[in-house]
């Protein structure tokens, strides 16, 4: 059961904020290329990072704790689960914030 504690850590997060996309309606996941170009340029910063301290021996991933299913570079499909669910769960809280205060505007649409 100890190999499942990134994933689970994952779905817990899930849990925890993907159900204000259908009660708040908070529309992240329609509006797919706003959400896209706030994930994924960021994401990818940080797999590269990611991929460089795998390399250089500066971390890595117990293997106790990952599925061990790897994509590019040694990176765990964990690891490229996390940088896409946990963003996504902070913009849906933050547009939850926004639809329960009502005309609370940033960014973009001041």
């Amino acid at each position: 059961m100890e190999k499942f504690g990134y994933l689970a850590m994952l779905l817990f997060t899930i849990a925890g904020s993907f159900w204000l996309e259908i009660a708040l309606k908070v529309a992240v996941l329609r509006r797919v290329k706003r959400t896209f170009l706030s994930v994924a340029p960021v994401a990818l910063l940080f797999l590269l990072w990611d991929a460089f301290a795998i390399h250089q021996g500066h971390w890595h991933f117990d293997s106790k704790q990952i599925l061990g299913v790897f994509g590019p570079f040694s990176i765990p499909l964990e690891e490229f689960l996390f940088f896409a669910i946990v963003p996504l769960a902070a913009i849906m809280t933050l547009e939850a914030v926004r639809t329960v205060k009502k005309n609370w505007i940033f960014g973009d649409e001041k």
